[in-house]
């Protein structure tokens, strides 16, 4: 015979997991529309998207496991052939493969540092500016390498990868920053 509260428990736990799965699929699919707004730019193979902006956003609010779970899912979506990367690419695994494929590689890996660092300190503004600059490295580091491994020369890698998108990261970080801090503070009132 099994009791009521047991039944309860078990029914509980599966609602919350169902709720777990549903927002890390919405986060994987809230970063395929930031990676609609593209803007390419003239003199590199990498464009200037929205993308970036929403891994920062997901890490930081959703945590290290959930953002990393959320980002890995979307690069699964992607290599499955689903239009979730940027508009610009060649899409699938081929985008995988092309100038853009080291940041769409390290994407879990950005989500899970920035929420890591964010979820383990008393979450300010401060705090998630850190944990958000924190990734961009991580972001970087896998984008330019992908790059100086594509045209084997670090010169153009930096070119390419970084100095176009410097002051456009600072903004990101900023906002997902600001948002985060703001969710949080309004989090505590409630």
């Amino acid at each position: 015979m099994v009791r009521p509260a047991v039944g309860i428990s078990a029914s509980n736990r599966a609602l919350e997991a169902a709720r777990q799965v549903a927002i890390v699929v919405g986060a994987s699919l809230f970063v395929a529309l930031c990676a609609r707004i593209t803007v390419p730019l003239p003199l590199t193979p990498v464009p200037l998207t929205l993308q970036n902006f929403g891994v920062l956003l997901v890490g930081l609010m959703l945590g290290s496991r959930r953002g990393f779970a959320a980002l890995a899912l979307y690069l699964a979506e992607g290599m499955a052939g689903m239009p979730v990367f940027n508009p610009t690419g060649l899409g699938s695994l081929a985008q995988l493969a092309g100038p853009t494929g080291g940041f769409l590689l390290a994407y879990p890996f950005v989500a899970g540092i920035a929420g890591l660092i964010f979820e383990s300190g008393k979450k300010s503004f401060a705090r998630a500016a850190t944990a958000a600059s924190a990734a961009e490295i991580v972001l970087f580091a896998g984008g330019i390498s992908w790059l100086y491994i594509l045209t084997h020369s670090l010169a153009l890698a930096l070119r390419f990868g970084l100095y176009w998108f410097i002051f456009a990261e600072i903004i990101k970080v900023m906002f997902a920053a600001g948002i985060v801090s703001g969710w949080t503070r309004l989090r505590r009132v409630q």
